[in-house]
């Protein structure tokens, strides 16, 4: 089970990503290359393999990440 994104951990993650949303991007896609290829991999699929903006999908996707992380205690909001 996934744990639970509270509030404070959204406005935490929301602090983060819209300083520079194309950076934030861009860094999160070594990120999870790095920690975790099999997750990076579908997610460029899936922004590649739709009608919908690429960057859009792979924004949204990595944001998840991030919060289920922050969730999990698991990001230091480097």
């Amino acid at each position: 089970m996934i744990p639970f994104v509270t509030e404070e951990d959204a406005i935490a993650a929301f602090k983060e990503i819209f300083v520079d949303v194309d950076a934030w991007r861009k860094k999160m896609i070594h990120y999870v290359k790095e920690e975790n290829p099999e997750i990076n991999t579908a997610i460029i699929e899936a922004a590649h393999k739709t009608d919908l903006d690429p960057k859009a999908i792979a924004l949204g996707a990595y944001m998840s990440y991030l919060l289920i992380e922050k969730a999990g205690g698991l990001h230091d909001g480097d």
